[in-house]
C-alpha cells in the first residue's frame, strides 16, 4: 500500500526503493522545480525551458503540445482537438476545458447519403470537424498564463525552421503512413522528403509549418480562425467538396467545463464529462472497488481477469450513452452511480470470461494522440491530450502551412437514432482525455494515449498506484491489457506478464493477442505528481514513446547572492 506521512515525501511499497529487486526501468525524476513530461523530448526540454523563464504551467504546457505538433506530425498539431485539465494550487480549484472541434453546419447525414455514402468515411474531407486546439491555447493562456502569447511559440518555430533529428518510434509510426502521405499531393513534398519517410536522426525541416506558427504567435488565434490559413482550410475544403464555411471556423469557442469524478480507496479521480470517453475509466474503477485487488499480485490472472471483465461493461455502456450533451441526455450521474456499478459488478464471473457483454441501463441524470502533463514550481498542474486522430488525421493537408486536418468526425455514428449521430454543429465523441487524481497532499496529473485504449489504461494507471502500491513510473511501465473492440474475449496483452498469468487467462475463456516488451498499442503516457507538504515534483515517462520528463533547471546560473567582505581585524604588533 502506499506509505503516506505528513511533512514525508511520498514513497511506495518496498520493491520501488530497492534497485535490486524493482521491476520498473527507470527512476521518477525529482526535483523542487517544475517538471515537464511529453511524448518526445525536446517537447519537454522546450516546456522546462519555458518554466525557467518564468512561465506557468499552462505557458509550458503551450510551448510544449507546439513543438510536438512539429516533432510527431502524425499524432497531433494545429490541425487537430485539445483537452486539458488545470489544478490551481493557490485556491485548490480543478478547471476543464473542451477544445473539441463541432461539425461543419452544412454536413449532416443527409448530406453524406446526397455524396453516395452510407457509413461514416474514416478519412476525407467529410471527416474533418472544426480544429479546436489553437482556440484551446487561446483560452488556457488568457486565464492560466504568464509570458506573452508569442513567446510560447519560439521553439515550435525554432524547430519547423530549423530542423530537427526524427526519432524511433515517431520514425516507425510516420513509416506506417506512407502511403497515406504518397497519395496527398500537398503532403508528399513535405512529410516525404526525397520520396521516402525521413530515417532516424535525419534532420526534418517543416518551413510551411513555421509560417502558420508564426502567424499564430504574432496574430492570434484569429489567424487560425478568420485569417491567412482559415482562408487556406476553406479552399482545400471546397476544392476536395466539403461541407466547411467561413462561419464554422469563426464562430467557434472551446467550453470550460466542470470536472466529473469518482472516489476510489480514498483517491478522487477526476476526468472530463462526455463527449469523452472519461466516464468509461471512472464506471470502471468504480465496478473494480468491489472486488479485493490489494490483495491481489498486480501481474496475476486474478487481477487481469477482473479489469478485463470490468473494462468489457464500462464500455458497452461507453459506446450506447456517450455523446455530446448538447445535443443528448448522457446519463453522467446514473454511469458514476455506486449501485450502478454494483449491479454491473454483480456480472462478473470469477472464472469465465463474459463475451456477450451488453449495456446496462443506468438511472437517468439530469491512434494517434499526444499527452503531455506539466507542474511547474507553485504546484500548479496542466493534463493537456491532443491529437489529430488517425495516424496524419483526414489525409489532407492545408496548402503553404504544413499541417493535417484531423479526422474527428470519423468517431460520429451513422445511425440517426443513436446519441452520437452526426449532426450540424455537433461534437463527435471522442477518445482523447487527460486525467488528474488527488489525496491529501499529493496531486497529480496522468494520461495515456491511444484511441480506445485510454480510458482503460487509466483504470489500469489508477490501480496500480493504489492498489498494487507502484509509484507513478512504475505504474506507467508496467504490463497492462487494452481491448479496442466491442464485444467478444479478444483482448490484447504484453508478453511481460508471466507464462502461468496468461495461461490462466486463456483457461477463463479469453482470446489473447500477445505483444513483444511495450508494446505502443498500450499507449504511452506521462505523470507528474506533486508532493503539498514538501513541495517536491515527481515525473514519469512512459518508455512506449520518445520522450521523457525533463525538470525545470534550478537557478544555479542566476547571480550568486554578495557575501560579505571579511572584517579587516589589526594584527598585534610583536611586543618588543
Amino acid at each position: 500500500m502506499l506509505v503516506v506521512q505528513t511533512g514525508v515525501a511520498w514513497q511506495s511499497i518496498q520493491s520501488s526503493v530497492n534497485s535490486t529487486s524493482r521491476t520498473q526501468a527507470r527512476s521518477m525524476v525529482i526535483t523542487r522545480q517544475g517538471i515537464v513530461a511529453t511524448s518526445q523530448t525536446l517537447a519537454s526540454q522546450a516546456g522546462a525551458q519555458v518554466l525557467a523563464r518564468g512561465g506557468t504551467a499552462v505557458d509550458a504546457a503551450i510551448a510544449a503540445n507546439a513543438v510536438l505538433g512539429v516533432v510527431e506530425p502524425m499524432s497531433n498539431g494545429i490541425g487537430g482537438d485539445l483537452f486539458a485539465l488545470y489544478y490551481d494550487a493557490k485556491t485548490g480549484v480543478l478547471t476543464g476545458l473542451n477544445a473539441s472541434g463541432w461539425a461543419p453546419k452544412g454536413l449532416s447525414i443527409e448530406f453524406l447519403k446526397s455524396k453516395g455514402l452510407s457509413n461514416m468515411p474514416q478519412e476525407g474531407i467529410h471527416t474533418v470537424t472544426v480544429p479546436g486546439c489553437v482556440e484551446g491555447w487561446a483560452k488556457l493562456h488568457s486565464r492560466f498564463g504568464r509570458l506573452p502569447w508569442a513567446e510560447l511559440f519560439r521553439p515550435a518555430i525554432y524547430y519547423a525552421n530549423n530542423g530537427f533529428p526524427v526519432t524511433e518510434l515517431i520514425r516507425e509510426n510516420w513509416r506506417l503512413s506512407i502511403t497515406k502521405l504518397s497519395l496527398d499531393v500537398v503532403a508528399a513534398p513535405i512529410f516525404l522528403p526525397d520520396g521516402a519517410v525521413p530515417a532516424v536522426g535525419q534532420v526534418f525541416r517543416n518551413p510551411e509549418l513555421g509560417r502558420a506558427l508564426e502567424l499564430i504567435a504574432s496574430a492570434g488565434p484569429q489567424a487560425f480562425y478568420k485569417g491567412d490559413i482559415a482562408k487556406m482550410i476553406l479552399t482545400i475544403s471546397e476544392v476536395n467538396g466539403g461541407a466547411m464555411t467561413a462561419a464554422d471556423l469563426a464562430e467557434f469557442q472551446a467550453e470550460w467545463v466542470a470536472p466529473i469524478s469518482t472516489e476510489y480507496r480514498g483517491w478522487k479521480v477526476y476526468e472530463l464529462p462526455p463527449n469523452g470517453q472519461g466516464i468509461a475509466a471512472l464506471e470502471m474503477l468504480n465496478i473494480l472497488e468491489r472486488f479485493p485487488l490489494p490483495e491481489m499480485k498486480p501481474d496475476s490472472a486474478d487481477a487481469f481477469h477482473l479489469k478485463i471483465e470490468a473494462q468489457k461493461l464500462a464500455y458497452q455502456d461507453l459506446a450506447r450513452y456517450v455523446a455530446d450533451p448538447r445535443f443528448a441526455s448522457v446519463p453522467v450521474s446514473g454511469l458514476l452511480s455506486k449501485s450502478y456499478a454494483a449491479g454491473r459488478a454483480a456480472l462478473i464471473q470469477p472464472a469465465k470470461a463474459n463475451c456477450g457483454v451488453q449495456p446496462g441501463r443506468p438511472p437517468a441524470s439530469g491512434t494517434d494522440t499526444v499527452y503531455l502533463t506539466v507542474v511547474d514550481r507553485d504546484g500548479n498542474i496542466v493534463s493537456l491530450i491532443q491529437s489529430i486522430y488517425l495516424s496524419f488525421g483526414s489525409g489532407i493537408a492545408v496548402p503553404r502551412y504544413g499541417f493535417h486536418l484531423h479526422n474527428r468526425g470519423a468517431m460520429f455514428s451513422f445511425d440517426p437514432a443513436h446519441p452520437n449521430a452526426l449532426a450540424p454543429r455537433k461534437r463527435p465523441f471522442h477518445t482523447i482525455i487527460p486525467a488528474f487524481m488527488e489525496k491529501g497532499n499529493l496531486k497529480m496529473g496522468f494520461g495515456i494515449m491511444g484511441g480506445l485504449n485510454q480510458a482503460q489504461a487509466h483504470a489500469q494507471f489508477v490501480s496500480n498506484i493504489v492498489d498494487h502500491g507502484m509509484n507513478i513510473q512504475a505504474a506507467l511501465e508496467a504490463a497492462r491489457f487494452t481491448k479496442l473492440t466491442f464485444g467478444g474475449c479478444d483482448v490484447l496483452l504484453e508478453n511481460r506478464l508471466p507464462a502461468e498469468t496468461l495461461s490462466a487467462l486463456r483457461a477463463r475463456g479469453h482470446v489473447l493477442d500477445v505483444r513483444i516488451g511495450f508494446d505502443d498499442i498500450m499507449g504511452g503516457g506521462q505523470a507528474v505528481l506533486r508532493d503539498v507538504s514538501t513541495g517536491v515534483n515527481y515525473g514519469a515517462s512512459s518508455p512506449r514513446k520518445d520522450g521523457a520528463a525533463i525538470p525545470e533547471p534550478d537557478p544555479y546560473f542566476e547571480p550568486l547572492p554578495r557575501v560579505p567582505a571579511p572584517v579587516k581585524r589589526a594584527v598585534p604588533q610583536k611586543q618588543r
